[in-house]
């Protein structure tokens, strides 16, 4: 029996070592959460300043916190997109402005293009079901630097203004366009697989290269002649004059789209469905299109 004292007072020396270690770990994790609350705080209290400089400082705190805390990341997502809502302005007022003759006519402020910024390089993988809601915003003129990747898979961007906006390149995969004004903007080479883009206004939109597998471009509604009972799509996806050259439409959906002088030379248009789409005078040279529905009124 004595000779196992030894052991016995070393297991439990181990023992006691051991809730040591882990009662520290303990504290050290509210510590370290109480610092990131702080932190947040000070953040939020800084987006609501006059200041654009101490905006600024604001948005990029919340990404260091988004890059600390995996737990905190998707309020950070909600909160910097809550931010672009309400201060970038509503799409409802500048669609009544007309088209302007270029990019550079109109683009957001520092602060709104920092905190997309800030949205585009996140890791969408931390985002927990958090949505990137950017809808009924104005964002016309939109640019992020070329290094920087867009990351918006299933965002909602549905009813906003991104005319002259470049997305080129972007991740939007499922993402929702219905009713996004995207005339004249950018989406080269962008991941637009399974998007939903109905009613959306793409005239002139420059879609060279992009990924638009499985894209629904269904007409977001139906008009009813209540004297012959008759319904007729209404709110069509509008693609006049769009440049599709390259792109991958394989399966998409675009009943009732209008792609009157549309460019889709060398496009990939195998099963998609283009019934009561407008394709008169679209360019469809070189494009592929074994099992593609519709295809009426070319001329």
């Amino acid at each position: 029996m004595a000779v196992s004292l030894p052991g016995l007072a070393a297991l439990a020396a181990l023992l006691f070592t051991w809730m040591q270690v882990g009662q520290t770990s303990k504290e050290l994790r509210i510590t370290e959460q109480g610092q990131i609350t702080n932190r947040f705080n000070s953040a939020i209290g800084n987006l609501g300043s006059a200041s654009l400089d101490v905006r600024l400082g604001g948005i990029y705190a919340l990404q260091r916190i988004m890059q600390d805390s995996v737990r905190d990341h998707p309020t950070v997502v909600s909160v910097l997109a809550a931010f672009v809502r309400q201060h970038a302005g509503a799409s409802s007022a500048s669609e009544k402005e007309p088209m302007a003759d270029s990019a550079d006519a109109h683009t957001p402020s520092a602060d709104i293009r920092a905190a997309i910024a800030v949205l585009a390089r996140r890791l969408p993988d931390r985002d927990g079901g958090t949505p990137v809601d950017l809808s009924k915003v104005d964002l016309r003129g939109l640019r992020v630097t070329d290094r920087i990747l867009i990351k918006f898979p299933r965002a909602d961007l549905s009813d906003a203004d991104l005319r002259w906006g470049d997305l080129s390149g972007a991740d939007l995969r499922w993402a929702d366009l219905s009713s996004t004004n995207l005339e004249m903007a950018y989406l080269r080479h962008a991941d637009l697989r399974g998007a939903v883009m109905s009613d959306a206004n793409l005239i002139n939109a420059n879609l060279a290269g992009a990924d638009l597998r499985k894209a629904d471009m269904t007409c977001a509604g139906v008009i009813l002649d209540t004297a012959s009972g008759v319904e007729t799509p209404s709110l069509c996806t509008n693609l006049q004059y769009a440049f599709l050259d390259g792109a991958d439409l394989r399966n998409a959906v675009l009943t009732g789209a209008d792609l009157r002088n549309a460019h889709l030379t060398g496009a990939d248009l195998r099963n998609a469905n283009f019934t009561g789409a407008d394709l008169r005078n679209a360019n469809l040279t070189g494009a592929k299109l074994a099992g593609a529905r519709g295809l009426p009124r070319r001329s």
